[in-house]
Formats: structure tokens, C-alpha cells, sequence
């Protein structure tokens, strides 16, 4: 991969893919009008339309001289510039917001432990972490927080949202969800100091698992030992028949850790490749060991994203696993984190990337191999569909493997 790419992290709020690059010595500081300056440089260089949405960037050079006096002028007016890109992805952190992103990365948080995103103007829950107050409260991916502690969440931007439900441990924030086909609900949570888990082998709480079968839930790969918790989950699971993966409600996070997993699995396989704005493709692909021969069942629904769909990709595209769920988010372009010299960042759009069929998931996600709804009765009953259909799935090919071997 590209030295950019050498070091990836994901802020805990939507399901984006990262690079994380140092554009310059923080010891070397930048006047106000030099730092929008520099944005500008870093946009006009790096961002993966070379058109910069069908607009004349060179408008902006110059657009704010002699306005611009001082910190909070310059990142107004880098936020506005960022703006007219149309991108929900690329954007400017303040120092401050780049603080807590930072933070986020690091494994700990106060909050109610969710990732948020805007689509199409709302904002939306893309996932629930595991055994966090957000989860435990009920709170569900694709719910729209309507308000948060009673002010309309219209036209809000991600990290002011984030910024909102976040607070000190022992707190409440108030939530007024849509979901839908039920009434809009109020949410009372009281906030905890979040550790971020990755990797889960205990038997799911809602449907059947069958013995014979291993089960490993992923529900991030934002920690930097996601990987290293995932090898360790599948070499405890070796006497079972077959794996079911579960990553449905994983929003993403490292791409290496996307690539270490599906390393596991894979042998001399294209695993993914990314696509720059000049058009250089790169393909990353597996080592010839495999830790597993074991059939494979994937689950994935909406919430699964960015780093899940990398995984889910590449597994599916190379036949190695069979994909069970819901459509996938649709997330496939590649964040670089620009740290400036002041303590801010600038989040630019670099790259979109393609499964190993050459498939630009980006707005359309990633189909299962068999398409299995979860209905409010199947809920009430205690019962997970996908989770049986993938049982089924796995003891049907162990079935004829066995018949093989005869």
C-alpha cells in the first residue's frame, strides 16, 4: 500500500476508513490566513474529484484575504470551503474536535456508546456498540434522533451531534427517536465511560446456535487489536464444523484490520483495491497460509459498513464465504486524516476502493447471497432468522463434504 496508507484510524461517529498522514511540523506555526491556505493546497492536491464538484476551486484561494484575523476566522472559513464540496466525509476538526477524535481512537469514551452518520439529511444511528447504555436502552441502527435533549436535530452536522450526546460519566441526554412503522419514542440514557470491544465468542442472546457451530460477533475494527482478538477467537474454535462471522451493525474502522481478517481466510486472493483521483489502482491481496479451512458464514444488514464491507467483500467475491442479511451500508471511499500544525485536522476524501470482482460498492452496498428479513414478530419471539439460515447454511455443507469423503 502507499506510504499514506501505512497508518489508518476511524472517528467513533459514522462508519468512514481512514489514513492518517502529518502534513507538516507542528512546531512550525502557521498564520491564521497560512492555515486556510494550507487547507486549500491539501484539498486541491489530494481530493478524489479532480473537479472538486464540477466547481471553480481557484475561486476559493483568495476568496477570504484580508477577513481572515484570526484561529476562529480561519476555521470558518476552511468549514465553508470544505462545505462546497457536497462530501459528508471529507470536513474540518477544530482542535478541540480533533482532541476528542483522537481520544475516540484510543479505545475509551463518555457517552452512550453509538455511532451516528448523516444520510440524506438525517441523522441516523448506524450501530449500537455492544453491552453500552445505547444498546441496552433499546436504541436500534437506522433510528433517526429526531432531538437531542429536546432540540431539533435539523441540519446538524455529525460532530455537533456527537458532541451533544457525549458528556460527563453519570449524566443523562434525552433522545427522540424515529422508527420505523412505530411511534416516535423518547430516550433517557445516562452516559458511561465506553470501552470499545472488538471481539465477542459468547452465544448470541436472541435466536439458536447450534453446537457444532463457532461464533465469532466483530462489532468494530476500530481497536488496533481487533485482528490479533479475532485470530485468537478462531483458533479456540477449531473442533467446530463451521464459523459464522458476524458483523452486522459493525460501521468499520481500520482497513488493516479488514485486510489482516480476511487474510485468515484467504489464500492468494484479492482481497481489495484502491482507486485515487489520477486513477492508480492498488490491489492488496492475501498471503498463501490460511488459518482456517472451516466453512464460513457472514452475516451483515444495514449498519454494516466501510471496513465490515471490505471483509464481507472480499470474502464474497472469492467464494469463501457465503454472505446471509440485509444490504450493506454502502460506504467505499477512503478518508485521509491531515493533522495541521495548529492541533486541527482536515479529513479529505483520497480514494474509493472496489472488491476483488472490481465492485464500487459506494451508495449501493454489498447483496447477500441470501437475502433473510428480521420482522418485529421474529423479535418478540426470541428468534434471529439470519442466524438460523446460517446454521442451516453451514451443516448443509459439512453434509456434503462428509458425503464426499465417503
Amino acid at each position: 500500500m502507499k506510504q499514506l496508507m501505512k497508518k489508518l484510524s476511524i472517528f467513533l461517529i459514522i462508519s468512514l476508513l481512514f489514513c492518517i498522514t502529518n502534513i507538516s511540523n507542528p512546531a512550525l506555526a502557521l498564520t491564521p490566513q497560512g492555515l486556510y491556505d494550507k487547507a486549500w493546497k491539501l484539498i486541491n492536491s489530494k481530493y478524489v474529484d479532480d473537479t472538486q464538484n464540477q466547481q471553480n476551486w481557484e475561486r476559493w484561494r483568495h476568496k477570504y484575504d484580508n477577513v481572515i484575523k484570526d484561529d476562529e476566522d480561519a476555521y470558518v472559513a476552511i468549514a465553508t470551503m470544505v462545505d462546497s464540496l457536497g462530501d459528508v466525509y471529507t470536513k474540518f476538526l477544530t482542535p478541540k474536535e480533533y482532541k476528542e477524535e483522537s481520544e475516540s481512537i484510543q479505545g475509551s469514551l463518555k457517552g452512550i456508546g453509538v455511532q451516528i452518520g448523516v444520510r440524506d439529511g438525517k441523522l441516523l444511528i448506524i450501530a449500537p456498540l455492544e453491552d453500552t447504555p445505547g444498546e441496552k436502552a433499546g436504541l436500534k441502527s437506522e433510528d433517526e434522533i429526531l432531538e437531542i435533549n429536546g432540540v431539533s436535530t435539523k441540519g446538524i452536522t455529525v460532530e455537533a451531534a456527537a458532541d451533544k450526546i457525549r458528556g460527563p460519566e453519570g449524566t443523562k441526554v434525552k433522545l427522540l427517536i424515529k422508527r420505523k412503522g412505530e411511534a416516535n419514542k423518547t430516550y433517557e440514557i445516562q452516559r458511561e465511560n465506553i470501552e470499545l470491544k472488538s471481539v465477542s465468542t459468547k452465544k448470541p442472546k436472541v435466536g439458536k446456535l447450534d453446537d457444532n457451530i463457532g461464533y465469532i460477533r466483530l462489532s468494530s475494527f476500530i481497536s488496533r487489536n481487533a485482528a490479533s482478538e479475532f485470530q485468537q477467537a478462531l483458533s479456540q474454535m477449531q473442533d467446530k464444523d463451521g464459523i459464522i462471522v458476524d458483523i452486522r451493525s459493525n460501521p468499520g474502522g481500520l482497513l488493516t484490520n479488514a485486510i489482516y481478517i480476511a487474510d485468515m481466510f484467504l489464500s492468494n486472493k484479492t482481497i481489495v483495491s484502491t482507486v485515487d483521483r489520477d486513477g492508480y489502482k492498488e490491489t492488496q491481496r492475501s498471503m498463501s497460509q490460511v488459518s482456517t479451512k472451516q466453512p464460513v458464514v457472514v452475516l451483515i444488514n444495514g449498519g454494516s459498513a466501510s471496513a465490515s464491507e471490505i471483509l464481507s467483500g472480499a470474502l464474497k467475491d472469492n467464494k469463501r464465504a457465503i454472505i446471509v442479511g440485509k444490504k450493506s451500508f454502502g460506504k467505499g471511499l477512503v478518508q485521509e486524516i491531515n493533522k495541521l500544525p495548529d492541533g486541527s485536522a482536515l479529513h479529505i476524501t483520497i480514494q474509493k476502493y472496489l472488491t476483488p470482482n472490481g465492485t464500487d460498492i459506494h451508495k449501493k452496498g454489498i447483496t447477500p447471497d441470501y437475502v433473510v428479513n428480521i420482522t418485529e414478530a421474529d423479535i418478540k419471539a426470541n428468534k434471529d432468522p439470519q442466524l438460523e439460515k446460517a446454521c442451516q447454511l453451514i451443516n448443509e455443507q459439512v453434509g456434503k463434504a462428509t458425503t464426499a469423503n465417503k
